[in-house]
């Protein structure tokens, strides 16, 4: 019996230091942790601090901090700790049931908590898209899509709501926001034109880089960490997708194929991404387009020679939805390509615990190095760190928000954005002796169509819903002469009408889409649209034409029978900025961020605004016309 003890224990010490070394080589071994490691130590610089970190972490707790998932896909909140989680995000309408300010701050705040209970209490990442403010929470001031501030051409101005998006986060407690946009628009049959800045690489590096700093500088200036993390996208060649290429079936463009030279890359698409690494962005999204016949996610040379060592970029790249298991039909497979090619952060979003184990699989089979998954890791904590996640920070609230001044951001950014295109006759600005105006269209009074889709919802919310927003038409009416009668009708159906209105404005243009579901063969007026207009030049002297729109339509013949024509693109929640420069309250200052082809032929136009056809476009890239 005393021989079989003894054999018993000797098996037990045996498999004891197996199980110890084996936890060494592959990061199992928890390392205990002292009652205040130096990575808690603020005085010390961010690298110290991810080192010391990092030479407590187990396997697990790395490979934890590379998962970012959906909220709606943690099974139990306690998975956040157990596992590690890295990050969470809201998909677009992933909202708690109590959908204000506070609801989003307490949703958040819970998740921040269970993530500190961890072993090593390293804090997730939170991330939304707030693409023109945060716009996920009803109430909050919604500013013009990005396609409007390319228009304003102003860095101050898109620096000034930057700050004041990065506000709106604050207040919900969400700490990483999925922008900007880095896209180079050539065709405007893609469904997320109106979410690029311009086709021009200069313009949308300079908007792009007063973003980052917007969004990144500390609101409060008591230390040097960023205040929202910037995330720069979509890593590389989004925009100049082929039609018809798309690996969607459901899409035409978005998710396809781009096919441009290795040079003509490096000269125009990654210029503003340099500018965005200088500027101090440390977090980069991967696309969901191809280089050919490789997805981005999976472009080696793209991500780690290119965007880690020749920008030298040292923060971390994350996927976008879904977009590494579009790799290839093996999820095992595609996440490890994934990052062996260097994304560091994988948007699942869905299942979690299958990825953790893949990768942990991998690195025992070393399909994956241990090295690789430290290289990732580190840049991730290393944002981390740089935010200020592990430090007290100032507790921040919606009641901290001045939101009429925000209000007021968001009305100056849509007449600076507005685009005088025709004018006849001096038709703008329109006088204070004018004594009727009739205003009729399906965008005149429908505040869901004006602020479009990423608003509450993903692909927007038709009509009249959001609170606190202005209409375009309660915008005309509050700046218009008391003395004016304003009579409208959203189909232009007036009844008899004595006499003639001087002026008939037709508020017209796209209903609210997003992503590829906004694909379009081609971008135009709907049939009731100019149904409407048509009717309004019965009874009216002179027509102008207001576009509500999030990218060029093809509007050549019909343009002809119009005095006037503005386009407004998508602006947001404060309407009145409109009837600014239409009253002459604010001058036209806005122009063209990207040619205005004349017909479809013409896809794609190039950066020297050559057609494809040959023939002149309709209006050229800056082309805008004051009073």
């Amino acid at each position: 019996m005393n021989k079989c003890f003894y054999l018993l224990a000797i098996s037990i010490a045996v498999i004891f230091i197996a199980w110890l070394i084996f936890g060494i080589i592959f990061g199992n071994a928890p390392s205990s942790v002292p009652e205040n490691p130096l990575y808690k130590n603020t005085s010390i610089s961010v690298d110290e601090r991810v080192q010391n970190l990092l030479s407590y972490m187990t396997l697990e707790e790395k490979i934890g901090q590379m998962v970012l998932v959906e909220k709606n896909s943690i099974k139990i909140q306690s998975d956040i700790s157990k596992y590690g989680i890295g990050a969470i995000l809201s998909g677009f309408g992933g909202k708690p049931d109590n959908n204000t300010a506070d609801g989003w701050k307490e949703m958040v705040s819970d998740f921040v908590v269970e993530s500190k209970e961890s072993r090593l209490g390293i804090p997730i990442l939170y991330g939304v898209d707030a693409i023109h403010g945060h716009s996920n929470v009803p109430g909050f001031v919604v500013f013009p899509h990005f396609i409007a501030l390319g228009a304003s051409g102003d860095p101050l101005l898109v620096k000034k709501i930057a700050q004041a998006t990065r506000d709106q986060m604050l207040a919900t407690n969400v700490n990483w926001s999925y922008s900007p946009t880095y896209d180079l628009p050539q065709d405007i049959r893609w469904g997320r034109v109106y979410e690029t800045f311009s086709d021009d690489p200069v313009l949308a590096g300079s908007l792009g880089s007063a973003y980052i700093e917007g969004l990144q500088e500390n609101n409060n200036n008591l230390d040097n960490t960023i205040s929202v993390l910037a995330t720069p996208k979509h890593f590389i060649g989004a925009g100049s997708m082929l039609w018809d290429t798309s690996s969607n079936e459901s899409f035409k463009i978005d998710q396809g194929v781009t096919k441009v030279d290795f040079e003509k890359l490096k000269k125009e698409y990654l210029p503003p991404f340099q500018e965005a690494i200088n500027t101090g962005a440390l977090s980069v999204m991967v696309g969901l387009n191809s280089w050919g016949d490789t997805k981005m996610a999976a472009e080696s040379n793209l991500i780690n020679e290119v965007l880690k060592k020749e920008l030298a970029f040292s923060g971390f790249v994350v996927s976008d939805w879904y977009g590494v298991y579009e790799i290839s039909d093996n999820n095992y497979q595609s996440a490890v390509t994934a990052i062996n090619a260097g994304v560091d952060m994988v948007m699942l979003p869905f299942d979690y615990e299958e990825f953790i184990k893949n990768i942990k699989h991998a690195v025992r089979k070393d399909d994956i190095s241990e090295n690789r998954i430290n290289d990732a890791v580190q840049r991730i904590l290393k944002a981390k760190f740089s935010a200020g996640l592990f430090d007290e920070k100032t507790n921040y609230s919606k009641d901290d928000i001045n939101f009429e001044e925000q209000k007021s951001l968001a009305r100056r950014a849509v007449a600076q954005s507005a685009v005088l295109l025709k004018n006849s006759n001096s038709l703008l600005p329109i006088s204070s002796d004018n004594k009727k105006l009739f205003i009729s269209g399906s965008a005149a009074d429908n505040i869901g169509q004006q602020v479009g889709a990423w608003t509450v919802e993903w692909q927007g919310v038709d009509g009249n819903w959001l609170p606190g927003a202005t209409s375009i038409l309660e915008g005309i009416k509050s700046v218009a002469n008391p003395d004016t009668e304003i009579v409208y009708s959203s189909d232009a159906q007036f009844g008899l009408v004595k006499e003639k209105a001087n002026i008939g404005i037709a508020v017209v243009g796209e209903k609210p889409y997003a992503e590829g579901w906004g694909d379009n063969p081609k971008p135009s007026l709907s049939s009731e649209d100019i149904a409407t207009i048509n009717r309004l030049k019965l009874v009216s002297e002179k027509i102008l034409v207001v576009l509500v729109t999030g990218r060029p339509l093809i509007i050549t013949e019909e343009l002809k029978d119009w005095d006037g024509l503005v386009v407004v693109w998508l602006p947001g929640s404060e309407g009145a900025g409109v009837a600014d420069v239409l009253f002459g309250e604010r001058p036209f200052t806005g122009k063209l961020p990207l040619p205005w082809p004349s017909n479809i032929k013409q896809l794609p136009i190039m950066r020297d605004g050559s057609t494809s056809d040959g023939s002149e476009v309709l209006f050229e890239r800056y082309f805008g016309l004051d009073y």
